[in-house]
């Protein structure tokens, strides 16, 4: 029976503020920001977001968030990825899948960058 809750959610939320070194040299970082905002048609899963994979110099390589407007579209934040040169839409469908599609943007791209095997 489904009940409405999502069950990641508390993961997520528990994610807030964490920052992990992902490679064995200490070059590559992510970091987890996360809370709850209103529910609005804005943010209808009330979150505010932002998962970051960091590389040498600090430079962000790639994130989801929904942190603000996408260049071009209304002012208003949106779901939406960064990373591999573009910005586009994410389909944000709950807590469990965001973490799952940001582990594997991370390991993509490590993998691209020969951080991974």
């Amino acid at each position: 029976m489904k009940t409405g809750r999502d069950p990641a959610l508390d993961t997520l939320l528990e994610l807030d503020g964490t920052v992990l070194v992902v490679d064995r040299q200490g070059l590559y970082w992510v970091r987890f920001s996360v809370r709850r905002a209103g529910v609005t048609s804005a943010r209808p899963h009330g979150l505010k977001y932002s998962l970051t994979l960091h590389g040498p110099g600090n430079e962000r390589i790639l994130g989801f968030d929904n942190a603000h407007a996408a260049p071009g579209q209304a002012k208003r934040p949106h779901d939406r990825k960064h990373g591999f040169g573009a910005v586009a839409g994410y389909a944000y469908r709950d807590a469990g899948r965001l973490i799952e599609d940001f582990w594997a943007a991370v390991d993509a791209e490590l993998r691209k960058r020969g951080v991974f095997q």
